[in-house]
């Protein structure tokens, strides 16, 4: 397998939004809508140090569900109209806006954690 210093950096940006693979640019890094491969395909990188958590969660609960809930108590307040009316404006629009942008964070956050080579946290017992 190849060393890290044979690839140029590539932007989280570019590479992790596509769902590519952050050492190479050309893998993927999903195998579903939301599952991680185990290793590019191309480079081989063994994308084991990857652990987003909840993190894709976190921005979408705060940059989309906030302002999808918004949107349908504004309906409410507004013009009260019948349920069915939420189920064809409200409902979708918060789908779309909570369940879209999962993946291309989660890619986001991966190549984030390759390129600035972020690690779980250690305490320094030796001084």
């Amino acid at each position: 397998m190849a060393q890290d210093t044979q690839w140029p950096p590539l932007s989280p940006y570019s590479t992790g939004i596509r769902g590519h693979c952050p050492r190479c640019g050309q893998g993927h890094l999903f195998s579903g809508f939301l599952q991680l491969r185990p290793n590019c395909e191309v480079c081989g990188l063994d994308y084991g140090f990857a652990d987003p958590a909840d993190g894709p969660a976190f921005f979408v609960l705060c940059f989309a569900c906030v302002p999808s809930v918004a949107l349908a108590v504004w309906i409410e307040v507004a013009f009260q109209p019948p349920f069915w009316i939420h189920l064809l404006i409200s409902l979708p629009f918060l789908l779309l806006t909570c369940i879209l942008p999962l993946r291309p964070l989660k890619g986001w956050l991966v190549a984030s954690q390759y390129f600035y080579k972020a690690e779980q946290g250690r305490l320094d017992r030796g001084t």
